[in-house]
């Protein structure tokens, strides 16, 4: 099987790369830089592949990005994307992208499979790092449900393997944190302290994420924990 991966040099791309060639599939990576080299911000590939495996995405442009991406996937057998929870739901423009993106590839006619995943803990821990170099944390009333790297990228894997699925079961992490939790943790592994003030979130993505939007309470559960994870930062 040969297997084309974007973004395989990403947080996700690089656990994912290393476990599809352990399997023993061919493996090629599509970046700007190596393996086979192309923009996808303005360029349609040529890809010679069974299986294409999308991890590549930013902040701008991912619909754009896969939109070509898809254009140059004549002959796949199956298109994986990993997608966000609340892609549909909360009102933010780069969910709004990553649900262009889900859209574009349901109406390809490729055959394909969705993972939506909740935040990773790399992500959560930047996320609260910055926050905690502040003389006081604001911390926004906001839950969390974050992610190891690892269950997201073994689940990749599982399904790239697999028959095209559709849209799957959401994969979030095994509990449910208030950012203020997640920011404290944070404080005592690194040895701080800091006062922290609860911020409410204004608007209709504040209104979202109070009413847990970013949440999956019936999705699968990945196993380690952000206290695991923070431990072995």
């Amino acid at each position: 099987m040969k297997i084309l991966v974007t973004g395989g040099t990403g947080t996700l791309g690089k656990h994912v790369v290393p476990l599809l060639r352990a399997t023993g599939a061919e493996v090629v990576v599509l970046s700007r830089r190596s393996g086979l080299v192309c923009d996808l911000m303005t360029e349609v590939p040529q890809i010679d592949a069974d299986v294409v495996v999308h991890l590549a995405g930013g902040q701008k442009g991912d619909d754009i990005a896969t939109r070509n991406l898809l254009a140059g996937c004549a002959g796949v057998r199956h298109f994986v994307y990993i997608s966000v929870i609340g892609a549909d739901t909360v009102p933010l423009a780069w969910l709004r992208t990553k649900l262009a993106c889900e859209e574009a590839i349901a109406s390809s006619g490729i055959p394909f499979t969705i993972l939506r995943a909740a935040q990773f803990h790399d992500l959560t821990l930047t996320m609260v790092r910055g926050l905690a170099k502040l003389p006081i944390v604001p911390v926004p009333g906001l839950r969390l449900q974050p992610v190891d790297v690892r269950d997201v990228a073994a689940r990749i894997v599982q399904l790239a393997l697999g028959s095209p699925a559709g849209r799957v079961a959401d994969l979030a992490g095994p509990a449910v944190y208030e950012m203020k939790q997640l920011v404290r943790d944070y404080l005592t592994t690194a040895g701080k302290r800091r006062l922290t003030v609860p911020v409410r979130l204004p608007g209709k993505a504040g209104k979202a994420y109070r009413g847990g939007q970013n949440l999956t309470l019936d999705g699968d559960r990945g196993t380690r924990t952000w206290e695991e994870f923070l431990a072995a930062v």
